[in-house]
């Protein structure tokens, strides 16, 4: 209960020095890909939505108590992702008291993300967002949704939502790879008005959960 309570006040307060963090998840996949997406993240943020989150990311573990410090964490990687029992619950508890989890399809996430997901939240489905959610008309605009960022089986990109009690706990960019248009410059080459666009969405991410 006092975990619960602490991260439901802290989501409430200004952005000052709250910290985001990378999940180190079990299975077998990539979790630790695109080490320069979440520094580089929060940098934008903080020059464009007048934030001043950690520029440090912490690393977190589904069972862990710590997750319950970080009123966002990030998923990514190419492989498979397992909870077992006491993680899934764990996360469960987390994102019922108030965190929110986003997803990116690193290419080869998806099927595991949504077997990992059901394990969490067996009751939910994925939602497909509508373009007209308030997630893609905080500082930036996305009127027609998703960016698309990278490309990896030619299809649209698509932005689900999990929604417990009404309240978007996590947010999964499919087909997008927003990881990927945050990282540095020269890792994917993307052009300037790929990267920019990612960092936006991922800006409008942050201002959202912080401030609804």
């Amino acid at each position: 209960m006092r975990k619960t309570v602490f991260l439901l006040f802290m989501t409430t307060l200004p952005v000052f020095g709250q910290q985001i963090a990378l999940l180190k998840y079990n299975g077998g996949g990539d979790w630790y890909a695109n080490p320069t997406s979440l520094p580089n993240l929060v940098n934008y943020c903080n020059s464009h939505i007048n934030t001043t989150l950690n520029t440090e990311i912490a690393t977190v573990t589904p069972e862990s108590e710590a997750i319950f410090n970080y009123p966002f964490v990030h998923i990514t990687g190419h492989g498979n992702i397992i909870f077992n029992e006491a993680e899934a619950q764990n996360m469960r508890n987390y994102l019922m008291a108030g965190g929110f989890l986003e997803i990116s399809d690193n290419y080869g996430l998806d099927k595991y993300i949504r077997k990992a997901m059901k394990t969490v939240f067996p009751e939910l489905e994925f939602q497909e967002i509508p373009n007209t959610h308030p997630i893609f008309h905080q500082k930036f605009d996305f009127n027609t949704g998703l960016p698309k960022i990278h490309e990896h089986e030619k299809k649209r990109p698509q932005a689900f939502g999990l929604f417990y009690e009404g309240r978007m706990v996590c947010f999964y960019d499919y087909e997008c790879d927003l990881g990927d248009g945050w990282e540095d410059e020269a890792v994917h080459h993307d052009p300037l008005s790929v990267r920019e666009k990612a960092l936006q969405m991922g800006a409008n991410i942050i201002n959202y959960i912080f401030n609804n």
